[in-house]
């Protein structure tokens, strides 16, 4: 292949990866909407949307346990492929669906494609980004940070489009925006997609992935800074409504503020992170956004703006495990990343559900001072359970790096 050909399949395959993390993006958090009318009109009771959401995580996981398999069997461009379809094949089936157990397992396959494509999406740029990784890795989920923020909004308004004398609705709306999903294949029949370079008797397996000390270490880093990260979507609203009487769209808005510093360290943290060190880099940035978290409860109300400064810190670290992965396991980065990303997905379950637990325990404990004064003080140990987390990351890291310092394998 030529410079000039080798040139425009850098560009074709870079089309895919963004692209795909740009739809990833919208097809993970346009459902905040749309849960609602989908509540309405199937007449759910909300034992019935919790199970419909679990399927979130259920599909995810086990899309996770066969998604490396499938990429060393039939090669990465046709595993993202499948994914593609798979998402715009459950966008029709969503639409079509007559009964709850009929969405429920359209839902369902949507997330199993949710969950290929992040698993084949972070496997490809494994492979095409072998320089400068971090900050492209960075770059890449700074996609997916922009699609997330843009989602809910553009999902609310298609909702309400009228399209020949009716309107659009939950339905069409995901009809059209997983019909998105198709854009990418045609780029990805046309690209070039580099092959794993591993040789079968260096390859990584699982079995020596549960062996080794340091995947482990690595999957707690992993699972600390997701959990941290993903609570705060799940937990900063209710706190800032609860605990300061924040109105809903006052706190709205300062998610909001959180996701912007979010993406914007996402798209500008990348460089350095190859300049010190991925280790490094997790090390520092999830410190700091501990810090800013327990700094922001301790001063109160006046502090709430550092909830979201904590977002510079919490936003680089999936982006740059995954660049640590790509370097520490050249031989079966795949099966390092579906190792690592499974074992993620169930932390992140369990996690939500502790820091559920940690607010009504503590809630009940402080119950002698009053309602008030228990309901904050609850609320603020839930939370200092997320700033404890990003804390615990970057001493996992500490001890990655003293580990890989003494065998000259820092990464």
């Amino acid at each position: 292949m030529s410079d000039n050909q080798s040139r425009t399949n850098y560009f074709i395959l870079l089309f895919v990866v963004f692209g795909g993390f740009l739809i990833f993006g919208f097809s993970e958090n346009i459902k905040g909407p749309a849960i609602p009318r989908m509540q309405a009109d199937f007449r759910l009771d909300e034992a019935q949307l919790g199970v419909l959401l679990a399927l979130n995580s259920l599909g995810y996981l086990v899309a996770c346990s066969f998604t490396s398999a499938l990429s060393n069997k039939i090669g990465i461009k046709w595993t993202g492929i499948a994914a593609f379809v798979s998402m715009a094949a459950a966008g029709v089936l969503m639409y079509i669906s007559t009964s709850y157990a009929f969405l429920s397992a359209s839902y369902f396959l949507m997330y199993i494609g949710n969950g290929m494509l992040e698993i084949g999406l972070a496997i490809m740029a494994a492979r095409i980004f072998t320089k400068n990784t971090g900050t492209m890795m960075n770059l890449s989920h700074f996609f997916y940070g922009l699609s997330s923020t843009a989602a809910p909004i553009i999902a609310a308004s298609m909702m309400g489009w009228n399209v020949l004398g009716g309107e659009l609705g939950w339905r069409g709306m995901y009809v059209i925006m997983l019909s998105l999903s198709l854009l990418p294949i045609i780029p990805s029949l046309l690209g070039r997609f580099p092959a794993d370079q591993e040789e079968k008797r260096d390859r990584t397996s699982f079995r020596n992935l549960a062996r080794d000390p340091i995947a482990w270490l690595v999957v707690a880093i992993l699972s600390c800074g997701v959990v941290s990260e993903l609570a705060v979507g799940s937990w900063l609203v209710n706190f800032l409504e609860k605990a300061y009487g924040w109105t809903i769209d006052e706190a709205s808005r300062m998610l909001s503020v959180f996701f912007v510093f979010f993406m914007l360290s996402r798209l500008l943290f990348g460089p350095v992170t190859d300049k010190i060190g991925y280790t490094r880099s997790v090390m520092i940035a999830s410190a700091f956004s501990g810090i800013c978290s327990l700094a922001a409860i301790a001063i109160g109300e006046r502090g709430a703006i550092l909830f979201a400064v904590a977002g510079v810190g919490i936003a680089p670290i999936y982006p740059t495990v995954m660049a640590l992965l790509a370097k520490r396991y050249p031989n079966g980065t795949g099966t390092a990343i579906t190792f690592t990303v499974t074992l993620m997905g169930v932390a992140s379950v369990a996690g939500n559900l502790f820091i559920g637990y940690i607010i009504d325990f503590v809630r009940r404990l402080a119950s002698r001072q009053g309602a008030m004064e228990s309901q904050l003080i609850g609320l603020q140990a839930g939370y200092a359970v997320i700033a404890i987390l990003a804390l615990l990351c970057s001493a996992c890291c500490i001890l990655l790096y003293v580990i890989l310092r003494k065998r000259n394998e820092v990464v």
